[in-house]
């Protein structure tokens, strides 16, 4: 028996999250609208906040593993930090684009400009050799 049942850990970490935070009294419709039953979330959940999920261990059959509130909300800051950190790096990432896509546009236009001043510039005739010195 596999934890993932036809999908990775970041999809399955997704979903955990995702579940996490849907407001109380609609948690059975998100559910139902997904391919999993509440016995495979309730299994990912475990394996998520106890640190198994990376390894591919499957929680115990027992008794249910409690996981502890402290321990789910260090796991939900953690990765608010982690979304935070991401998108400061697609902000930073996207600022350096539109530099690069302003200097790339302000040098086509010299280009174009430089294009424009050798067409205007009247062709320079080669002199023909002198017969006599040679």
């Amino acid at each position: 028996m596999s934890i993932s049942s036809g999908f990775t850990t970041a999809e399955i970490r997704e979903f955990v999250h995702e579940y996490q935070l849907v407001p109380f009294g609609h948690k059975g419709p998100w559910l139902a609208e997904r391919d999993f039953s509440t016995r495979t979330l309730a299994r990912w959940r475990a394996a998520v906040y106890e640190g198994d999920l990376d390894h591919g261990l499957i929680p115990r059959e027992g008794s249910p593993m409690m996981v502890h509130a402290a321990k789910r909300t260090a796991l939900e800051k953690k990765r608010a930090e982690e979304r935070a950190a991401h998108l400061a790096e697609v902000a930073k990432l996207s600022s350096r684009v539109r530099e690069l896509e302003g200097t790339n546009t302000a040098l086509g236009k010299a280009i174009g400009l430089l294009h424009a001043m050798s067409e205007e510039e009247p062709a320079a005739t080669p002199t023909p050799p002198d017969p006599s010195s040679s």
